[in-house]
């Protein structure tokens, strides 16, 4: 399994819709995630293939995550296939074969 690492300052995160430098996603402490839990989240897999990486049911871990945050009353300022690029974009800015991916949708501080 392949992990991204800011060893050489190059991997990214997908954050608010682009990608950014791993070091840059950052979280205000006075976010409401990190007082009250309000956030929700998937855990999907892409796995190494003959013809390049394959994301295990992607479109159905995109829809779970979607249904969770509409659960949660949590507006998303993201569609789901921006969230779907968004994973295959990761993948691809950080050239990993097989890997695990954990978008996370949390209310932050402010507005």
């Amino acid at each position: 399994m392949t992990t991204p690492s800011d060893k050489d300052g190059k991997a990214s995160i997908w954050w608010n819709g682009k990608l950014v430098p791993y070091g840059d996603a950052k979280t205000h402490v006075l976010s409401h995630v990190m007082h009250y839990g309000t956030g929700v989240f998937e855990g999907i897999r892409a796995y190494r293939q003959a013809k390049g990486t394959a994301v295990f049911r992607l479109a159905e871990h995109v829809e779970r995550l979607f249904h969770s945050a509409k659960c949660y009353r949590m507006p998303m300022p993201v569609t789901p296939e921006q969230v779907t690029e968004g994973c295959r974009e990761v993948i691809r800015a950080n050239g990993l074969t097989e890997c695990y991916l954990r978008p996370l949708a949390f209310l932050g501080h402010g507005q």
